[in-house]
């Protein structure tokens, strides 16, 4: 009795199913084509030859019309990467149909040791990429790819991200090396750091040593080299606001965020460019596009909650917890407010951090609302005119 080959894949082919495993030297081009046995094929292209990875294409199609006498589209799969979308762009400019999957959602095996290499995940993504295209609901989850607008858009609130973190790296680092001279009150960030510096003496009344005096200095332009970056940032960030203040059609984004109390410029940014640029059919959606939605352990007479799953967009994440925090000093008296407010006291206050994670759920959803349909959270207060 014969046994059935690993790579044989039992379903109706109506097109030629191809993955992508993508790395800097090469392309693993991976397909599956009508005609041939159901057996899975692999070729090789240099690492961003595009008219390669298309001539390639090409070839899959001849073939396979040579076998069967018809002619089938592509269908393609790559996971989100370094590569970013540029790839995914090229094809659908030629028309191929093309998907990027979040390699986290594909299924693998929970073996202590188990097998990997470019050739089984390549054989995987085609495998998911059918069962997709079958319409199997929880086989995978496909990244929706920004507009080349959008992408471009947030990079302005990722930038000052990273900078506000070199910022902190260099204060940090300045008054570790003062620190260490017995020196504790002195503040980088202050208009007068140049002229606080020549005052300062050690704890034991000596002028600061020669060298250490001049990697502070060092260390001070960097941080005024950070902060005058951080500030171009920001009057980008604003100029953008403004652009979609005048525009009518963006009124229901970032914009319109600005309008309530508690929300900056910062915040509304990250909200807009990190989550409310894409269309959610409804709440459970939103929560878990951001990662706050939970996940239940049920096994069973076992049933738990583990909290929220953390699998969704990090930065929306962890900025919704900050503007929670927020929600409570400017919007005392809005619904959500008092939620969490009884909710606290019935517990004598010892879970505040873990109901400001519920917090932020509901009002990441009520922001959402209000973004998208003007419904303004219940009891929370506008801006004044």
């Amino acid at each position: 009795m014969s046994v059935p080959s690993h790579a044989a894949v039992s379903t109706q082919l109506n097109a030629i199913f191809v993955s992508l495993e993508l790395s800097r030297s090469t392309w693993l081009v991976t397909s599956l084509s009508p005609g041939r046995g159901e057996r899975i094929s692999r070729h090789q292209v240099k690492g961003g030859d595009v008219p390669a990875l298309l001539e390639r294409f090409e070839q899959l199609q001849a073939k396979a019309r040579t076998r069967t006498g018809e002619q089938y589209p592509l269908v393609v799969i790559q996971e989100a990467g370094l590569d970013g979308f540029w790839i995914h762009r090229c094809l659908v400019q030629e028309r191929v149909e093309s998907y990027v999957v979040d390699a986290a959602s594909i299924a693998a095996s929970r073996r202590s040791r188990r097998a990997k290499t470019d050739k089984l995940d390549g054989e995987a993504l085609v495998r998911t990429l059918l069962a997709y295209k079958r319409g199997e609901p929880r086989v995978c989850a496909m990244v929706a790819v920004p507009s080349v607008e959008d992408e471009d858009r947030r990079r302005v609130c990722r930038e000052r991200r990273s900078l506000v973190a070199e910022r902190v790296r260099h204060v940090n680092r300045i008054k570790g090396l003062l620190f260490a001279q017995g020196v504790g009150d002195f503040e980088p960030l202050r208009a007068n750091r140049r002229t606080r510096l020549d005052e300062l003496v050690t704890g034991d009344n000596r002028p600061l040593p020669k060298h250490v005096r001049r990697e502070i200095e060092r260390e001070l332009d960097r941080l005024e080299l950070v902060m005058g970056q951080i500030k171009e940032v920001e009057r980008e960030r604003d100029a953008l606001l403004e652009t979609t203040t005048a525009d009518g059609d963006e009124k229901a984004g970032s914009a319109r965020l600005l309008e309530l109390r508690g929300i900056g410029p910062e915040f509304a940014s990250v909200l807009q460019g990190e989550g409310f640029f894409r269309s959610f059919s409804n709440r459970r959606q939103v929560a878990a596009y951001a990662g706050l939605a939970p996940s239940p352990w049920q096994s069973g007479a076992m049933d738990r909650e583990q909290g929220v799953s953390k699998a969704g967009n990090k930065r929306l994440r962890t900025m919704m917890i900050q503007v929670a925090w927020l929600w409570l000093r400017h919007q005392p008296e809005s619904e959500l407010t008092l939620w969490y407010a009884d909710r606290v006291q019935a517990n004598g206050g010892r879970i505040r951090r873990v109901m400001i994670v519920a917090l932020a759920r509901k009002l990441l959803i009520a922001l959402w609302q209000f973004s998208s349909a003007g419904v303004v959270p219940k009891g929370a207060l506008l801006k004044a005119a």
